[in-house]
């Protein structure tokens, strides 16, 4: 009789935890099922090229079927599991709601904004974290000129053409240089909005900007920034949003229509409902070998046989997988990461049904790489650094080469050079219509 694995999750780890299980198990030695609440991998990373009209948003997904042949996938959410009976609970996109019966399940729901009590956030700012968000702010940014050009009094202008970003991480520094970057091409277009000019302002509660890197590079990106124009506020935090700006901690009320929430991620909630302990951020406690603990159940030795003895794992931002790089502090919430804990933990599985050993998680960051708009980027690469347009050329191969399948890295390829030979395209393509009514006048 075939193994059941079910993975809950189709992100970076959920997606290459299959394609692993499909090259490692026997045919017919398991049935692999992975649920997803889209039929895509989202390459997150490329989400400020789609926020910036360098990337056509179709072009920074992958689809799950064409990738994963021997898996199922199953679209919908994920709503609960009984680790004592060994079945998750999934609304399929139907409205059905089923239970799946697994030998061996993997928790890779990856992570949400994570938001701060701030009034006015939920009603009026903008998060960054799906596709539908990247097209979202470019629409936003176009919309925003558009009124702004037909406006006669300056004041309403300005809130139109005011741009707040909170949160300077990877996805807050890069989503704001993209499409800072963006609408500084659009803008030509627009010839009042052009003699009046755009405001920017970057929000960042901590020191510096990009804590993920060292502060050379840090204060390299700031200066780009600066030199762009761009505000960069460090030290400051969000203390409310209107329909009309965003009041800082510094006491100045910017006018924005525009603010965009980056400040960091949290697990899924949906983690808190699979009957699985977690640590005090929400993340599944996990050996390092990745296993959840279940119930009162302790941590196995190390290297011990783990076949039977637990049947629950969890990687990616949702776990609190011990990194040996950093003391045994969790991971770091990076696709990196992601991706090698979804590929050890399949040879974890494939050793578990096999009565071998698991081994544990070990990975040291081979680099990390931001773009900065206008092909300018930093980047560390095996302990080397790098800035400038060196640093750009790194950051698009590194994302090409990691984009998986070679249609769709053919397709980055032909986005990027459009938009290097002829501009990016200034148009909304969430405004192109409806469908046509079929009721009678």
């Amino acid at each position: 009789m075939a193994w059941q694995i079910v993975i809950a999750g189709g992100g970076f780890g959920g997606f290459y935890a299959a394609r692993a299980l499909e090259r490692l198990l026997p045919a017919q030695s398991a049935h692999v099922t992975l649920v997803n609440n889209a039929n895509f991998l989202l390459y997150t990373p490329l989400l400020p090229g789609a926020a910036g009209a360098t990337l056509d948003p179709r072009h920074v997904v992958v689809p799950l079927r064409s990738q994963l042949r021997r898996t199922d996938l199953v679209i919908g959410q994920v709503t609960g599991a009984d680790p004592a009976l060994r079945t998750l609970g999934v609304e399929r996109i139907d409205g059905e709601r089923v239970d799946l019966s697994y030998d061996q399940l993997i928790v890779a729901l990856g992570s949400v904004s994570r938001t701060l009590p701030v009034p006015g956030l939920a009603e009026h700012a903008i998060g960054f974290k799906s596709l539908a968000d990247a097209t979202t702010m470019r629409n936003q940014v176009l919309n925003c000129m558009d009124i702004a050009e037909s406006l006669e009094d300056p004041a309403r202008r300005t809130e139109y053409l005011g741009f707040v970003f909170v949160g300077a991480g990877y996805a807050g520094v890069e989503g704001l240089a993209e499409l800072q970057d963006f609408a500084a091409q659009a803008i030509q277009l627009y010839p009042r909005c052009r003699a009046h000019g755009m405001r920017w302002v970057l929000a960042e509660a901590r020191d510096r900007i990009m804590q993920e890197v060292p502060p050379t590079l840090s204060k390299f990106a700031e200066g780009e920034l600066r030199r762009r124009g761009i505000e960069v506020r460090t030290g400051t935090t969000l203390r409310e949003v209107t329909a009309h700006g965003a009041e800082l901690s510094d006491g100045e009320t910017v006018a924005a229509r525009t603010v965009v929430w980056t400040a960091g991620v949290k697990p899924s909630p949906v983690v808190a409902r699979l009957g699985l302990p977690l640590d005090r951020e929400g993340r599944i406690v996990v050996d390092r070998t990745m296993r959840a603990q279940l119930g009162d159940r302790q941590p196995l030795p190390e290297g011990s046989d783990l076949a039977g003895a637990g049947t629950v794992w969890a990687i990616g931002d949702s776990a609190a997988v011990p990194d040996s790089s950093r003391q045994g502090r969790p991971c770091p919430p990076t696709a990196q990461h992601a991706i090698r804990q979804g590929r050890q933990v399949a040879r974890n599985v494939v050793a578990t049904l096999g009565g071998g050993r698991a081994k544990p998680f070990r990975y040291r960051t081979k680099g990390v790489v931001a773009e900065l708009g206008q092909r300018e980027a930093v980047a560390i690469t095996l302990g080397i650094r790098w800035r400038g347009f060196p640093a750009w050329l790194i950051a698009r191969t590194y994302h090409l080469l990691l984009m998986p399948g070679t249609g769709r890295r053919l397709r980055l390829l032909v986005d990027w050079n459009v938009a290097l030979v002829f501009g990016r395209d200034a148009s909304s393509p969430g405004v192109l219509g409806s469908p046509t009514s079929l009721k009678q006048e």
